[in-house]
């Protein structure tokens, strides 16, 4: 045996190590493949958002190079290019024709404005405040059309940008480059509206290098540059370009927030530049996954099965091994067995000693001292019925639960056949089928003395529900005896109170009240669901024999 342990020891330690190896080389080989995928991902998405922006700046300089510009202001200076722009890409969210006006151009603006039917003509600042036209004295950039047209853009013409701190910086810079050049990100439409840039190309006069106006489109951020396909291995941030510490992020809804970068937060995987309206952006591509955890897990995979090997080769050796320990565990099943069955039976005598416990009790309080004993030799039997009908169930389901209805079509409730029963049909664990059988019979046996049916409705209706969301899920019951007042119904037993007031509702972990109407008497029934359906048993039986309690 020694040898044979020896030689095993040997040959596992072999199998470890050549595991090892190669769980180590897979590692290298994972880390090195998911670089390269993920650096060919974020190529690919560079450059089709290169592409994208490239588009995007040939429509501005194509719509800019057929735009005319009259000698006049005059209205819809976009109309004749409408039909282009859309032919050629129509994802902008506004295209606009801001007109370059001379101090003496301004009203006859406002007129064409109000003639154009834009909801405010006046010409005013960007932020919709009024400006005094007889005060400028040099050129200013007035929006006067732009496509789409919707109540919510029909406001903006007459907007002057003069002292915008995006839009009037970026129309300066294309005057001066004469080259279509993209702003800052910005909200747009409203201040409240999705963050995207504006790109603004100049228009001159035919022959001249003066700048007549500026055709502008802006763009939302998210679907410019942060499109993202769900299943790719990266997310896409966009670096704020006036401040290296922040940057830009879209959601699954393409709603694009600007968030600070945390020092101890992880730094991007790969940073891309791409190009768009005469400057560079800076894209930041996080891998959604560490390669490095893929890599371990692979290598984990290979190592085990490595170590499986490893163990098939040393079970082959140490089959002599196995002769000898099949003995010892087939003494080891015997003694679990036997350990079971012990359970088994203390887990028997355990309910046996329950079930004689109330039966002692159900026994000693109907037939106490003074009593009437064919009252209560009827009592005794129907209880006693009620307790064995109640087993039989529970053996017939091996202890695992009762349906509910089930204990109202036994014989053992009394008058079982005129009680209008409505609920789901529950199944209730063994402790609460037992304190619902004994609470059934001793409210239906309680009801004969004014039993009666009125017209074809039953007399006695029992019914239950459960209300809340689950875990905090109550079972309410109801048990109404109809035609049934203090005088004409029997009074309730000393074991009966103390079944109806506190067995009944603290075996369920609830409450209980009864109470008599004008035209019934009622008796209600609360506890946790949780409690009703646990299958785990709770001894209550010893409070059978406590003294009765009022009911509050």
């Amino acid at each position: 045996m020694v040898r044979l342990g020896f030689i095993i020891g040997f040959i596992a330690l072999i199998g470890a190590l050549l595991s090892s190896l190669a769980a180590y080389r897979v590692h290298e080989q994972e880390v090195t493949l998911d670089g390269i995928a993920l650096a060919r991902a974020i190529d690919v998405h560079a450059s089709l958002v290169q592409d994208r922006l490239t588009e995007r700046e040939l429509l501005a300089r194509v719509a800019s190079g057929l735009f005319r510009a009259p000698s006049v202001v005059k209205a819809n200076m976009l109309q004749p290019l409408r039909t282009s722009i859309y032919a050629f890409k129509a994802d902008f969210v506004v295209a606009s024709w801001i007109a370059r006006l001379k101090p003496d151009e301004l009203e006859a603006a406002r007129a064409v404005l109000k003639s154009s039917g834009f909801t405010d003509p006046t010409i005013r600042d960007f932020d919709d405040r009024p400006l005094d036209l007889k005060a400028i004295d040099k050129p200013i950039n007035v929006l006067m059309d732009l496509e789409p047209r919707s109540a919510e853009t029909l406001g903006f013409p007459g907007r002057a940008y003069e002292r915008h701190s995006v839009i009037a910086p970026v129309l300066t810079q294309a005057i001066e480059s004469g080259k279509p050049v993209a702003s800052d990100p910005i909200p747009l439409l409203h201040k409240s509206g999705p963050v995207g840039i504006v790109l603004a190309a100049p228009v001159f006069q035919e022959g001249s290098s003066e700048a007549v106006g500026f055709v502008t489109f802006s763009y939302e951020l998210a679907t410019l540059m942060l499109t993202n396909d769900d299943q790719s291995l990266f997310s896409v941030v966009l670096k704020d370009p006036r401040d290296a510490n922040d940057e830009f992020v879209a959601n699954d809804q393409g709603a694009v927030t600007l968030q600070a970068v945390k020092p101890e937060g992880p730094a991007p995987s790969m940073v891309r530049t791409v190009t768009f309206g005469g400057r560079d952006w800076s894209l930041g591509y996080y891998a959604k996954s560490s390669a490095v955890v893929r890599a371990q897990q692979t290598a984990a995979i290979v190592a085990a099965i490595g170590l499986a090997l490893t163990g098939i080769v040393c079970g082959l050796f140490g089959y002599v091994a196995y002769n000898n320990l099949r003995l010892s565990r087939e003494i080891q099943v015997r003694i679990g067995f036997e350990r079971r069955l012990t359970a088994v039976i203390d887990e028997l005598n355990h309910r046996v000693k329950n079930i004689l416990a109330v039966i002692q009790s159900i026994v000693t309080r109907t037939l106490r001292h003074g009593s009437d004993m064919d009252v209560s030799r009827e009592l005794l039997i129907g209880r006693i019925h009620a307790m064995s009908n109640v087993v039989t169930l529970l053996s017939e389901s091996q202890w695992q639960g009762v349906k509910l209805k089930g204990l109202f079509e036994s014989r053992a409730i009394p008058h079982a056949d005129r009680i209008a029963v409505n609920g789901p049909d529950i199944a209730v664990s063994a402790r609460a089928a037992q304190s619902l059988s004994l609470l059934f019979f001793e409210l239906a046996s309680h009801s004969d003395e004014g039993l009666s049916l009125v017209g074809k409705h039953p007399h006695i209706v029992a019914n239950w529900e459960i209300s809340g969301e689950e875990p905090d899920t109550v079972f309410h019951f109801r048990w109404e005896e109809f035609n049934t007042s203090a005088a004409t119904r029997r009074e309730d037993s000393d074991f009966g109170l103390i079944l109806l007031d506190r067995v009944a509702p603290e075996a369920l972990g609830g409450t209980a009240k009864r109470y008599f109407t004008d035209v019934s008497y009622v008796y209600e029934l609360t506890a946790p669901m949780v409690t009703v359906v646990d299958m785990s048993e709770r001894d209550r039986t010893e409070q059978l024999s406590a003294p009765v309690r009022p009911v509050k």
